[in-house]
């Protein structure tokens, strides 16, 4: 395995590969997953094509059963780590309640297959990101007939996803956040101190030995991946990207069932990691939407319990001074950083119960 480059383990290289032997078996089954998740309802809504956002064609998915729905944009994290090949194991519940759109930010899967390496990086940056999703809000509002949509940003999504919200207050119905990334520094610090807690909890001599040398960590200046590479090892290793597993095959490997991703596509998501996280890191590093204080929309912030990656203790602080129309937690016991992955049904019961009736309730 190639080393945890992205600062939150979602664009690790090679695991979203398939062997070559085993790729026949695996095109066997895509088409009966497809079947499966076909939307043929006389309202029903299902898109998969490029679209230009910010002067490139990105990769975009529209899919609902009724697209008199509420819309929900799903913002992947990363960056880099594209959600639309693997949001398959639980979104067909989704498109019950919401019409779902998925995107390829610039930089990854589909989008960077699609526009090369060249013209994906020319404008990587979280600027550009934001407004990218500022347009497929337009887009998707203008197509779709509605004036708000949710906006859901996983992880690094969170980034971009709280500056298009913020930008345009007005066409969001609410916003949530899952295993949010609101400030680097701070969640870099906490994750740090949670896993020294762990490693002598566990009396675990090797993992302390590895976390003390990277000290101080993050530190004040640039964050050497040397050092990220550790800490991301012990995440995974205790549980806190995926819960109670210590690694996430599971998501990873995802891709390989998508019906909508070919073999490059899921090269393409590893190829993503590599290249954005550089990238983007220092814009990164300079994000802290702690410091928002007050927002025109509602808040939710979905959390896993035993997420090590985005801890929540950066979060819980941060909401409680928050002026918010609504503003909550919901947590996610059995989960870590995955939590769509880790417990689909009661995220999609939390979807509907808490989220819907104020996507509803706009309009």
């Amino acid at each position: 395995m190639k080393p945890l480059l992205a600062l939150l383990a979602l664009a690790t290289g090679a695991i979203a590969q398939t062997p070559p032997a085993a790729e026949p078996a695996y095109a066997t089954v895509r088409p009966m997953i497809a079947e499966q998740q076909r939307l043929v309802a006389p309202h029903a809504i299902e898109i998969g094509e490029m679209v230009e956002l910010g002067g490139l064609k990105q990769w975009v998915t529209i899919r609902g059963a009724d697209r008199a729905n509420p819309v929900l944009i799903y913002v992947h994290g990363g960056p880099g780590a594209a959600e639309s090949g693997r949001s398959w194991p639980y979104q067909r519940g989704w498109e019950d309640f919401f019409t779902v759109v998925q995107w390829d930010q610039r930089g990854t899967a589909k989008t960077l297959r699609h526009g090369g390496e060249a013209a994906n990086k020319a404008q990587l940056t979280r600027a550009r990101m934001a407004q990218d999703l500022v347009e497929l809000m337009a887009l998707v509002r203008e197509r779709l007939g509605q004036q708000r949509v949710v906006l859901l940003g996983h992880s690094w999504g969170n980034v971009i996803g709280m500056d298009a919200a913020m930008s345009r207050p007005d066409w969001v119905s609410a916003y949530v956040g899952v295993g949010p990334l609101m400030n680097l520094q701070a969640n870099e610090r906490a994750q740090y101190e949670m896993l020294l807690a762990e490693a002598r909890k566990r009396q675990d001599a090797t993992a302390l030995a590895e976390l003390e040398a990277i000290a101080p960590y993050p530190g004040d200046g640039d964050i050497p991946f040397a050092k990220v590479n550790v800490a991301r090892k012990w995440v995974q290793a205790y549980g806190g990207l995926a819960a109670y597993r210590d690694n996430a095959n599971f998501f990873y490997r995802a891709a390989r069932l998508s019906p909508h991703y070919e073999f490059e596509d899921r090269l393409a998501i590893d190829q993503g990691g590599q290249l954005s996280v550089p990238a983007l890191l220092p814009d990164m590093k300079r994000a802290d939407h702690t410091q928002i204080r007050a927002t025109r929309f509602p808040v939710l912030m979905f959390l896993g319990r035993h997420d090590l990656t985005t801890p929540a203790s950066v979060i819980e602080p941060w909401l409680a001074q928050l002026k918010a129309p609504v503003k909550k937690i919901v947590w996610f016991e059995h989960s870590a950083h995955l939590a769509p992955h880790e417990e689909p049904g009661r995220f999609l019961v939390s979807l509907v119960e808490q989220v819907r009736p104020l996507a509803l309730h706009s309009r």
